[in-house]
């Protein structure tokens, strides 16, 4: 007997269909150019020390810098995709540079001893450029696919805009962030665990020739399904033509931005206005079509109406954006502490387990906060989201905001527990004893929880904040969190040594002495910035 009432099992049934096979395997493909990235990144220092002989601070700002640059670029390229190619187009270009780029790693791996430690550099940067357009647009180009009915669809499907409730396109929108990121931590943790032991053991050259291999067949795949693809038009192709003020498109908007700025017109939206953002992101993307009726009529109204409306929309959405974003750059910044601190702080642990039948190199500890990743993603549409429902009185469970905020908690409590620790490991050490490095896997537990709250949650709501045309930058502003906080992490160490190194005699925070470092210090002081960011993060919710 069928009513018009709809059972919680059949309309998850209904919204898991909407993961069309062109979704999934965009997933699948992501998660291979993770495979690949992670498989050169993870080692990365390793190979600069042993084999380019750089010395240990060096390789490591080296590869700071690198990831840094790396998290950035997709702001560059996302204007390019937005507003001068399409998506599919900027995902051809990048993924060429991507492939040639670990095409000349290999080689060089290969070649090394006839080769100018400076030429190592050409290759990872052009592997950046590539990842920078690639990565965004992917993201994008998947979402892009779901059959939801969204506003900015170019008309097709639109029984199925009708039949999608806003509360069923919300939730197949989180489902594919959902297993976007469980694709993304099932290639790095395929990249992190099998590369590195490779690389160590049977030589460099395969080492990177295997990332390279698995990146080009992925590829080339994803160019094979290209029919199966739902290429949406670009709503900004109408600002591809020069206006006479001398600025067009996402470039008007950003003209748009530092003139905002510099007259300090930084709003947020009103809590008395709650459909504000929705009538602005509205607006924006039902701009396509008064735009082409102006240009058969009048082009220099065409060029007037771009620029003296689109730019300063767009404008303002990024300005809305951004308190959000800066209050996540401290979360950033501990999401880099794996890759460098808690590794060395695994080095000065004992590495055996089981009675000495394992030694565990430091950082494969780091494969830990995937597999906490992978086990808990499935979880939690099953388990999080009922319970979390129980509570709000939400179908959702919890809001993005408010998942962002528990991955911001989480994240602060394993900076507490990683400070416990080492001072636990310092008072082992000062009585000649060594703590076992397995004391370091809550840490990287809690910190593999808290990314599937506030990684997925920062996907969601950077793109759903942005109109259709804008998505690949929205991309690009989550990505680039973590571009910006990999310098912020890179100037704080830089602060700290130099004000420690200087109270303390001679040996800082970071001391290369074990016995006197204190890591457990700048733990403590990551975890009060990062209560200082949560703080602010909660008050900037009301007006989202």
């Amino acid at each position: 007997m069928s009513s018009g009432k709809k059972t919680p099992t059949t309309e998850a049934t209904a919204v898991a269909a909407r993961l069309s096979r062109p979704c999934v395997l965009i997933i699948v493909v992501a998660s291979v150019e993770r495979f690949a990235y992670k498989g050169v990144a993870s080692n990365l220092v390793t190979y600069l020390t042993d084999v380019v002989e750089m010395s240990t601070s060096a390789a490591a700002r080296s590869v700071s810098t690198w990831s840094g640059v790396t998290s950035m670029l997709p702001l560059a390229s996302a204007v390019v995709a937005d507003s001068y190619w399409d998506r599919y187009s900027t995902i051809t270009a990048s993924s060429l540079l991507y492939v040639v780029g670990l095409i000349g790693l290999t080689l060089w791996a290969l070649l090394h001893t006839r080769m100018p430690c400076s030429t190592l550099f050409f290759p990872l940067y052009l592997i950046s450029v590539g990842q920078g357009g690639y990565n965004p647009s992917l993201q994008a180009f998947g979402a892009d696919q779901l059959d939801i009915g969204d506003d900015d669809d170019d008309g097709d499907g639109g029984t199925t805009a009708a039949a999608a409730t806003e509360e069923q396109r919300s939730k197949v929108k989180s489902l594919f962030f959902q297993w976007w990121y469980f694709g993304i931590c099932s290639g790095s943790l395929l990249g992190n665990s099998t590369m590195s032991y490779v690389q160590d053991t049977v030589g460099w050259g395969l080492g990177f020739a295997i990332p390279s291999a698995a990146m080009a067949v992925s590829v080339a795949a994803f160019f094979c399904c290209a029919p199966l693809y739902k290429k949406q038009r670009q709503p900004t192709r109408v600002a591809h033509k020069p206006c006479r003020g001398g600025g067009s498109g996402v470039f008007g908007a950003l003209r748009s931005l530092l003139a905002n700025v510099a007259a300090r017109k930084i709003t947020l939206p009103s809590r008395d206005e709650d459909d504000t953002d929705d009538i602005v992101l509205s607006e924006l993307e039902l701009q396509e079509k008064p735009l082409t009726k102006v240009e058969l009529a009048d082009e220099k109204r065409e060029e007037e109406v771009a620029m003296g409306e689109a730019a300063p929309s767009v404008a303002k959405i990024i300005l809305r954006l951004l308190p959000i974003w800066a209050m996540m750059l401290m979360f950033a910044v501990i999401f880099q502490q794996p890759m460098t601190f808690f590794t060395r702080q695994g080095m000065a642990m004992d590495h055996r387990v089981a009675g000495g039948a394992f030694v565990i190199p430091p950082a494969m500890l780091q494969s830990s906060i995937t597999v906490s990743i992978i086990l808990l993603m499935p979880l939690y549409d099953r388990m999080v989201v009922p319970l979390a429902g129980l509570v709000t009185g939400d179908g959702k469970g919890v809001t993005v905001l408010q998942r962002i905020g528990v991955g911001m908690v989480l994240s602060i409590v394993a900076m507490a527990v990683a400070a416990l620790v080492e001072a636990r490991r310092l008072r082992a050490a000062a009585a000649g004893a060594s703590l076992s490095i397995a004391w370091l896997l809550p840490q990287y537990v809690l910190l593999g929880v808290s990314d599937v709250f506030a990684v997925v949650g920062m996907q969601e709501f950077f793109y759903t904040q942005v109109p259709g045309a804008m998505r690949t930058v929205g991309i690009a502003l989550y990505l680039s969190v973590f571009g910006v906080g990999s310098f912020l992490g890179a100037f704080l160490i830089t602060a700290i040594e130099m004000a420690t190194a200087t109270a303390a005699g001679g040996h800082g925070w970071f001391s290369d002495d074990p016995r006197e470092a204190h890591l457990d210090r700048y733990y403590w002081f990551l975890a009060l910035l990062s209560c200082v960011s949560f703080v602010v993060f909660v008050h900037l919710c009301k007006y989202y």
